[in-house]
């Protein structure tokens, strides 16, 4: 079984750009789901969505930053469960390359046990679909701000 994630995304922003829509806790929630994040390493965080009895999942992520470099990397935690045990124990990584035209944005998220099949295949998927929602947003803002 894969133990990990890795996607890879052009965008035509800078990184400060797309480093606004990985940091800015009202811009996660427009692409991936509410959250108290905060750029501030050690912060602890909680991303919330429904819960996914199915695959043991109660709906609140539990999170921490354990890494932060300004518009190149950011890293956190990310573990879920139900029921006060935690079933999913892995990692985030954000790595953002500038390009000549725009932002190479890598995801490496880690860390997935046997146990976690099912959510690992959820997740491969729905970073994904995510991601183009942050890009959806990132044109539309772009869009508006050429606008005004």
């Amino acid at each position: 079984m894969k133990t990990e994630i890795k996607h890879q995304w052009f965008y035509n922003q800078t990184p400060g750009e797309i480093w606004e829509y990985l940091t800015k806790a009202e811009l996660i929630e427009k692409w991936l789901m509410p959250n108290d994040f905060e750029p501030i390493l050690g912060h602890e965080f909680k991303f919330t969505t429904n819960p996914i009895p199915n695959m043991g999942l109660d709906g609140n992520f539990h999170c921490k930053v354990i890494e932060i470099i300004p518009l190149k990397k950011l890293v956190y935690s990310w573990k879920g469960g139900s029921g006060g045990e935690i079933t999913l124990d892995t990692i985030v990584e954000w790595t953002l390359v500038p390009k000549e035209n725009g932002t190479e944005l890598t995801l490496l998220h880690s860390g997935f046990k046997e146990e976690n099949g099912s959510i690992f295949t959820a997740m491969f998927d729905g970073w994904d679909k995510n991601i183009k929602k942050m890009l959806e947003h990132l044109n539309t803002d772009d869009n508006a701000n050429t606008k005004s």
